[in-house]
């Protein structure tokens, strides 16, 4: 058990989520307002509005807790005790009405993720995990596959904003993964990615450059389902904002790592 999640606790930040889950629903039948972070990095109103919401609902239940939210973060490195959001996770699938986008929620308490919750709004799930305590889909306990051979598993990816600087990184793992498995998907949201491992649904997950607001609660998730994470190195312990992530059941941890490698490095710094 985890002493410093109570139910109450768990409660208030399930239900912020889900208020959070309702305010991207209501805004899909809206005209979206979108504007360019970055060539092909896109905010809308809707991550700001979700942003906000959480921060006061989350600020209200531990008042003395840092916030690193992706729309305001002033710093990728959390602190003692810290709230870890990404408020619209997938808003490339938002601007275009694609209904895979999450809200991702993870609270890290002295150097690991002790809560995390992660809402898919549009296909009304919700995962949650508390560390020590297991995984949930809607309340419901959920666990990692089984699949022990790549030939039978199905593996997810996601692309960096900076694509167009990192192709030998995208483009070599992909020419190993996707012959040697069932099959490679690409969903858009790493949250939603890393809650599917945790649920069975994924055999394994990788991708680079994510960010601690995409991960984080997911990860916890993946841990707490029976999975393992790390960097794409199993020898690595995965932190927050590593340059690279592998998520799996955990019987195919070495095998993907190994076609994610190749012969390659880890990732070039």
């Amino acid at each position: 058990m985890n002493p410093f999640v109570t139910p109450v606790l768990l409660g208030g930040v399930l239900a912020a989520v889900h208020e959070a889950g309702q305010c991207i629903l209501d805004a899909r039948t809206r005209p979206r307002r979108i504007r360019h972070k970055g060539r092909i990095d896109l905010v809308t109103e809707t991550d700001l509005a979700s942003e906000a919401l959480l921060k006061e609902r989350l600020g209200a239940l531990l008042p003395g807790a840092d916030f690193m939210a992706e729309e305001s973060a002033a710093s990728r490195v959390p602190g003692e005790l810290t709230w870890i959001i990404d408020p619209l996770d997938g808003t490339t699938n938002f601007a275009h009405g694609l209904p895979v986008v999450a809200v991702s929620v993870g609270l890290w308490r002295a150097g690991e993720p002790v809560l995390g919750v992660v809402a898919v709004p549009v296909l009304g799930e919700t995962f949650h995990a508390v560390r020590g305590q297991g995984a949930f889909l809607n309340g419901e306990p959920i666990a990692v596959s089984a699949t022990d051979r790549p030939v039978d598993a199905l593996v997810a990816t996601g692309f960096p904003y900076s694509v167009a600087g990192d192709m030998e990184h995208i483009m070599g793992p992909m020419s190993r993964v996707l012959p040697a498995t069932r099959g490679l998907r690409r969903m858009g949201a790493a949250a939603a990615d890393l809650a599917y491992v945790a649920c069975g649904r994924l055999d394994a997950f990788y991708e680079i450059r994510l960010k601690p607001w995409d991960t984080t609660a997911g990860w916890l998730l993946v841990e707490e389902a029976g999975g393992r994470v790390t960097r794409f190195d199993p020898e690595v312990p995965y932190t927050p904002g590593a340059p690279s992530i592998l998520a799996s059941n955990g019987r195919l941890h070495g095998a993907v790592a190994a076609l994610v490698l190749g012969d390659g490095p880890d990732l070039r710094e």
